[in-house]
């Protein structure tokens, strides 16, 4: 296949394309040369690719500058993805679009099903699901996968920052009132690129909406805490655990998040790993590239 991906420079769209680039021919431009807020231009990039699928990791992720970038954030998350559903569209190639779990309220106390009412508390949130209804609305051929605490050794993410801060200071004070499920990005690539080794109209049919998601519940102050043990920092660095109200930060997060992945796995016949093996690997594959 020909693949596109939208946001090919940031985290999930680089463990994507080192992925799947040894059986496909990949296409992974950056925002300067692929822009989805831009409905011609977007247009006009799927047009000139020619690809038969088209992965859009191309998001506006900062939680909480997006409280007062609201247009900025819905621009890439809701309108942008409705720009690249409808490029798609147009070009007879399927999107898979990823979401979040911040489409719910964290009111949950299992993880939650494809099923369950979403109800966002912040504006990052609200455009992630505007984009959802976006992808849904425009008739492509679609999957839309949720996707939650990503993380990994490109761009910047929760993990990242513990082994820097980890580096500069000898307590962490990380909230522990907060649960869902980390999601390293060379597992998430894995499971995507099992999906879409099926044909094309096989995958059509089977499109629609399902969490995609490791197992095992945690929450930011445990997760903390392996990584640091992971990095074989324990001895010097002391993680101790805090309340939300003791961090308060401009976008509501939710208190539980925990997504259930089975229906993504007894469909494409993965199988997913607890989130802690997913640590292991993104900790050996940051050991040996140093």
């Amino acid at each position: 296949m020909k693949i596109l991906i939208a946001g090919g420079q940031g985290q999930l769209g680089l463990a994507l394309a080192r992925r799947l680039v040894g059986t496909h021919e990949v296409l992974a431009p950056g925002r300067s040369d692929f822009d989805i807020t831009s409905r011609d231009l977007c247009a006009l990039a799927v047009t000139r690719a020619r690809p038969d699928l088209v992965l859009n990791c191309a998001a506006y992720t900062a939680v909480d500058r997006a409280e007062s970038e609201r247009d900025a954030a819905f621009a890439v998350n809701a309108e942008g993805a409705g720009n690249l559903a409808d490029a798609c569209r147009n070009a007879g190639a399927t999107l898979v679009h990823f979401s979040t779990d911040y489409v719910f309220d964290g009111s949950a106390s299992r993880p939650y099903v494809e099923s369950d009412s979403v109800a966002p508390q912040s504006v990052y949130g609200a455009s992630k699901l505007a984009g959802e209804r976006a992808v849904t609305d425009s008739g492509v051929d679609h999957l839309i996968l949720r996707l939650s605490w990503v993380y990994g050794n490109d761009g910047g993410n929760f993990y990242k920052t513990m082994l820097r801060l980890a580096a500069e200071r000898p307590v962490l004070r990380v909230v522990a009132d907060q649960w869902g499920i980390p999601n390293y990005t060379g597992a998430l690539a894995d499971a995507i690129a099992c999906a879409i080794e099926r044909p094309t109209a096989e995958l059509a049919q089977l499109g629609g909406l399902y969490h995609l998601s490791a197992t095992g519940t945690t929450n930011w102050c445990q997760f903390a805490g392996a990584i640091i043990r992971g990095a074989g920092m324990a001895e010097r660095v002391v993680v101790e655990a805090i309340s939300t109200s003791d961090y308060p930060t401009a976008a509501k997060r939710p208190a539980y998040s925990a997504l259930d992945g089975s229906r993504f796995a007894a469909t494409f016949g993965w199988n997913p790993p607890d989130w802690q093996d997913g640590l292991q690997r993104c900790l050996a594959a940051r050991a040996s590239a140093a």
